[in-house]
This record gives structure tokens, C-alpha cells and sequence, in this order.
């Protein structure tokens, strides 16, 4: 990916977009090819760790056993101690309403077995179980505050129904450099991962939340 043509493009991205009153974020969308997302074996996962913040913050919950217990409260923004799960298997509202407002979810490995029987349907289906590849299932004794850090910078690049991936990857006010990078970053993640690798991707746009898609050459 070119350097030169990722600056081009988020140049024409800000001239073609109206000023919002609110802070819009930039999109990082990468159409596929060639990939039958029917067979797993295709499905498309990466954890980018970006060198920059996506601009805004993300909210993390922590499910532990009370040897996490404090150290997730000092950490997280939410806590959910093993022994409040059963509050949520009786209130499935309430769980879904957890879902919505977590970007991700970090486990104690000794709460999973319990966390799969009240959650797994509701964060399943959403794509946000803990997941060990993020590094999102820890130990009891585990040291939350770098996971939390590196979480904040993590773009999850996902594709297993539809051949599209979409990212955050800044926000219009942020140092255009930082945005670059992460754009580069999250191409690079993924296109090792790719079987056909360029031949997969058919093609890249960058777009704010209202704005209208520029493609990346």
C-alpha cells in the first residue's frame, strides 16, 4: 500500500465532507474477492494493533472471579463479578444492553465455561465473546492495564457472511499521519492473511460517518 495514494485520498475524503456538529470518524472499508465465506476455513479474523488511537475511547467489560475482582474495577469500565452472572441470565435485556455498550470483553479463563452458558448466545451472535486471539481470556493473576491500553488501539478486522470489512481507524481532527498509519496497518494485518492476498482485495475506500466513499488507489 502506497503511502502517497492513502494521504490523496483522505485529502478528497475531508474536501467532499459537510462540517458535522459532531466529531466524525474515519472509515477504513475493504471490499473481497474471490473468498467463499461459506467455507470457515475462509472466514477472515485479525487484532490489528494500531500505533495510534482510533480518536475515540472504547468501552471495555471484564468478567472475573474475585481474584481479578479489584484489579478489573481499577482497570475496566465495567466489572461483572462471576458471582452477579446469574442476574443476567434472568434479564436478557439487561445482557444485550451490556453488549451494545462494549466495544470488548475481557474473561478470567476460570469463569468461561459459566460466562459461554450466560452469555455465549448474546455476545456470540455479536461477535464479542472474550477472544483469545485478541488476548481477551487471562489468567486469575493477569495485569489488566496493558491489555486495557492495547485494546484501545486494536482494530478488529472481520469478514464471515459478507465480503466486506469495515474499520475506525481516527477521527477527522486527529493528526493526519496517525490516521495514515493506521490505515497502513490495518492493510498490512490483514493482506498476509489473505489466501490470494492484492488478489483478494477487490477494492479499498476511506469515508467519514456522513461522507461520501473515496476509493484508495
Amino acid at each position: 500500500m502506497d503511502k502517497d495514494s492513502v494521504k490523496e485520498a483522505l485529502k478528497k475524503v475531508k474536501e467532499s465532507s459537510k462540517k458535522r456538529n459532531f466529531k466524525q470518524t474515519f472509515d477504513f472499508i475493504i471490499n473481497l474477492r474471490g473468498l467463499d465465506l461459506k467455507k470457515p476455513e475462509n472466514h477472515v479474523e485479525v487484532y490489528a494493533n494500531l500505533h495510534y488511537s482510533k480518536g475515540k475511547p472504547v468501552k471495555i467489560c471484564a468478567f472475573v472471579g474475585p481474584e481479578l475482582k479489584e484489579e478489573a474495577k481499577k482497570v475496566c469500565d465495567t466489572t461483572i463479578s462471576v458471582d452477579d452472572f446469574d442476574k443476567y441470565q434472568k434479564d436478557k435485556k439487561l445482557a444485550k444492553k451490556l453488549a451494545q455498550e462494549h466495544a470488548f470483553f475481557i474473561a478470567q479463563a476460570t469463569v468461561m465455561p459459566k460466562l459461554a452458558q450466560v452469555f455465549g448466545k448474546i455476545l456470540g451472535t455479536r461477535g464479542k465473546m472474550p477472544n483469545p486471539k485478541a488476548g481477551c481470556v487471562v489468567p486469575p493473576k493477569a495485569a489488566l492495564q496493558p491489555l486495557y491500553d492495547r485494546l484501545q488501539k486494536t482494530a478488529v478486522i472481520k469478514a464471515k457472511t459478507q465480503p466486506v470489512i469495515k474499520c475506525s481507524v481516527g477521527i477527522e481532527d486527529q493528526n493526519e499521519d496517525e490516521v495514515i498509519d493506521n490505515i497502513i496497518t490495518v492493510y498490512n494485518s490483514l493482506i498476509h492473511k489473505l489466501p490470494s492476498e492484492q488478489n483478494n482485495i477487490k477494492n479499498m475506500l476511506l469515508k467519514l460517518t456522513m461522507g461520501k466513499p473515496v476509493e484508495v488507489k
